[in-house]
Parts: structure tokens; sequence; C-alpha cells
């Protein structure tokens, strides 16, 4: 009987600093593209088929909505096809990397940046979210193209041309009861600068449930069927007007300003804002709908965003 204590503290002394240890293992949800680097059409690696479900997932591969319209994984093999071919040079083309349908360093280095969850093409290869040379009827019916339409870099709509009904300017906010009180300042911030350059007014509800616009952080999945993956992947997704639903990964390491190795809570805010808007994402690298952000750093608007914005809206 006098060893259990001794028992006792051994076991604590031995398992306690492992559990606690687990969290800091966890591994980016982009990291199986470690292995993938020179991989080229032919080659069988393992992997391959969580990269398919990648561009699946972000418009570039055989995109198929379900009945219910949420993104569906389809089952994918780990073989490097055409298909996987096309989608990378698809997607090279997108952000103006050299278009060769190889892994090589940059286009690695790109596809394993924190991003946003919105997918850059809706609708599949074939009709890439409306830029300002389409027009309403096109994004109906455009089933033709399998490279992106136009070789400009330029802000885009959601298909349909998806925005607020001119009557419905003054949009009403509010934050999930329970979320962190760091991020409210920021997000206010973002409001304000959205409303500077458009003729949206943008104001905090009290009722959350009787808001336009719906902000809150979530983790895994928390039934819009869009599941977040964890730090270091998806950081944020939005949706399309009227929804007004925007939410922050809660996993990933967040910051008011520019924190090294975490994300800026009004950075994000103001991009996530403008899917709320209508906005797509832009190829335009220093714009705020460009779907990739840095750690570390922030950024406000461009001139690509207000022109898209006030496109969407006829407005000058």
């Amino acid at each position: 009987m006098a060893n259990k204590p001794l028992v006792i503290l051994l076991f604590i002394s031995i398992f306690l600093p492992l559990c606690f240890s687990l969290p800091l293992l966890q591994v980016s949800p982009f990291a199986f593209l470690n292995d993938l680097q020179g991989c080229k059409k032919g080659d069988h690696v393992n992997g391959i088929s969580k990269l398919k479900n990648f561009f699946h997932y972000y418009g570039y591969l055989n995109h198929r909505i379900n009945v219910t319209g949420h993104l569906i994984e389809a089952d994918f093999d780990d073989t490097f096809d055409d298909f996987l071919e096309s989608a990378i040079k698809t997607y090279q083309q997108y952000f103006h990397l050299n278009p060769t349908g190889l892994l090589d360093v940059e286009t690695i280095s790109q596809l394993a940046t924190p991003r946003c969850g919105v997918p850059d093409i809706i609708n599949g290869t074939t009709s890439r979210m409306l830029s300002e040379h389409d027009n309403d009827n096109d994004s109906e019916h455009d089933h033709h193209h399998h490279h992106l339409p136009h070789a400009v870099s330029h802000y885009a709509f959601f298909p349909g041309r998806r925005r607020w009904p001119s009557t419905k300017y003054r949009l009403t906010y509010a934050f999930l009861p329970g979320t962190r009180a760091d991020a409210k300042a920021p997000v206010a911030r973002a409001f304000a600068t959205w409303a500077r350059n458009t003729h949206f007014k943008f104001s905090l509800a009290t009722n959350y449930r009787r808001a336009d616009l719906k902000i809150g952080f979530y983790g895994g999945n928390h039934g819009d069927g869009y599941p977040f993956d964890g730090p270091g992947g998806t950081l944020a997704h939005a949706f399309a007007p009227t929804d007004g639903r925007f939410h922050y990964d809660s996993t990933e390491k967040w910051a008011v300003g520019a924190v090294k190795g975490r994300y800026d809570l009004q950075t994000v805010a103001l991009h996530e804002i403008g899917h709320l808007l209508g906005l797509g994402h832009s190829n335009v690298r220093n714009a705020i709908m460009y779907p990739y952000i840095k750690s570390g750093t922030t950024k406000g608007l461009n001139a690509d965003d207000i022109k898209g914005i006030k496109v969407l809206y006829n407005r000058r």
C-alpha cells in the first residue's frame, strides 16, 4: 500500500507533460504539400489526392455542387493525371506564376500559405466569378471556358452578380455572444473603412439574430457546410449577399495589428466584409480581396477593391 502514492506520482510525472505538450505538435493542414514538391504528371505519390481535393474545393478541378448547394469532396486518387496538371496550370495562371503544370517551389509555397476559405472559382472551371468584362447572363450560361476567361488582373463577383438591393444600404452587424472582446474594435474599423468607400452605412446591433451581418469565431465543423481545418489553413470565410454570415477560425493565432506569427483581425475583416458585400476574390496581390493573407502584416483597401465595389453597385 505504501508504494501507491509513488506509482501515482510517477504516472503523473511521465504522462502529464506528454498530454500538455500535444497542442504544440499540431501540424498545418497544408503540411502534406511538403512531400509533393517536384511532382509531375505520371507520378503516384501519397498526398496527391489531398491536393486534388484542395483544387476541387477552390474551384480548379472537377468542381461540383451537391443538392444542398454545398461543396462536396470527390473520390480522388494519388495519381498525378492530366486533370491535375490542368488544374495546376489554371491555378498558376490565376496567381501569376509560370503555368508549367509542375509542382515547383513557387507553386508549393503559394499553395501552403494560409488563406480565405471562399473558393476562387465558383460553378466550376466553366465560369469564374464575374469580371468587369462579363455581364449578368454570362454568369448563368457560360459553360465553355476551361481557363480563366480574361488574362487581366482584377476584382471579381459571385455568379449571378449577387449584391444587396439598392434600397438596402443601411446594414446592421452583430457579434455572436461570447465573441472575443479584442475583435470588436478591429471589425468596427473595417466596417468604417468600407463605409468611407461605398454607399453603405453600418451600425452595431444589439440583437444578434436580427442583424443583417453576423460575425463569430468557430472551430472545425460548425454547421454551415464549410468546416475549418485547424491552425495554418483557412483563416476565415464569409457568404455572398444577402446571407450575412462571417466566420473567423477560432483556432488561428489572432492579433490586433501586425504581430509576428499572428493574423491581423482587421485585415481579415476587411477581406471578409468584401465578400459580404458581393466581391469575390481578386488576383491583384495588393488588393484586400486577394485570397492569401500573410501573418505579421496589415493591409488596407486597394484601388482594385474600390473599383470592384463601385462597378458591382453601378456607382462612379
